[in-house]
């Protein structure tokens, strides 16, 4: 953890925190070396929120599409139009 800290803008008390919402989230892996603990990427945990994040997403861009089909049709109005021109 110490060589992660160096290479941060945050104390180390702050890496220690995240490392364990990380590990408590099921993001990276924890593994005892005598004194030091090594946290390593958990693909399986990544893929679940790859998946997730896949999951909002769609869900966003079809209700974007869904807000666009019901939009009227019609000339749209040029956003560098001025009001007091016409």
């Amino acid at each position: 953890m110490q060589e992660l800290a160096n290479r941060l803008p945050i104390s180390r008390p702050a890496v220690s925190q995240h490392l364990k919402l990380l590990h408590d989230g099921g993001l990276v892996t924890r593994t005892a070396q005598g004194t030091r603990r090594i946290y390593r990427l958990n693909p399986d945990g990544v893929a679940a929120l790859r998946a997730w994040f896949d999951g909002v997403w769609s869900d966003a861009l079809i209700a974007f599409a869904k807000t666009a089909d019901a939009a009227p049709y019609g000339p749209r109005p040029d956003p560098d139009a001025h009001p007091e021109d016409s």
